[in-house]
């Protein structure tokens, strides 16, 4: 990663370097010396956009129910209904947007989930056009841990609400935050 200087700041270093304006320096520095500020309790509340449109298949919630070895058949065929528990795939989808936001300065290497709770409104359906997005409800840190609740609301794209995917996730920084 490399930062441009501005030169009312560094025009001393300029000179030493040789360069002749401050667009031949190129500072570089380190993920660590920016300060980025870890999450805090000000980030609760923040919602990330929705996730682009997840269309439900029979395919896969018949491939879903054979991976959990559920053999009911109210997963298999062209009107199948969703396991309870095929929401993870589409809530995790959503969980990107934590991870790719550097002002969290969160990594999934070191993150473990340890809770998961769905609060449902009706069923997942073959062919429903589905978006998660999610909002972070909860956060805890002790030491290098952080205890951060996630919530995703996936909801068709017609704007029906199908479910809540709330999760507990713990997040290890590694050093003292």
């Amino acid at each position: 990663m490399t930062i441009r200087a501005d030169v009312a700041r560094i025009w001393l270093s300029i000179a030493r370097l040789g360069a002749t304006s401050a667009r031949e320096v190129t500072v570089p520095v380190s993920r660590a010396s920016l300060a980025v500020m870890p999450i805090s309790e000000s980030h609760v509340g923040k919602t990330y956009p929705p996730t682009e449109p997840y269309v439900v298949s029979a395919a896969k919630i018949a491939e879903f129910a054979a991976a959990l070895g559920d053999e009911n058949p109210v997963y298999q065929g062209p009107d199948a209904v969703a396991p309870p528990t095929f929401a993870v795939l589409l809530s995790a989808a959503a969980w990107g947007a934590i991870f790719a936001d550097d002002e969290l300065d969160l990594s999934l290497e070191r993150t473990v989930h340890g809770d998961q709770r769905f609060d449902w409104s009706r069923p997942l359906r073959a062919g429903d056009e589905v978006r998660g997005t999610l909002t972070i409800e909860k956060l805890r840190s002790r030491g290098t841990g952080e205890w951060i609740t996630i919530a995703v609301a996936l909801d068709t794209t017609a704007g029906e609400r199908v479910c809540t995917a709330t999760s507990t996730l713990l997040h290890n920084r590694g050093e003292a935050a």
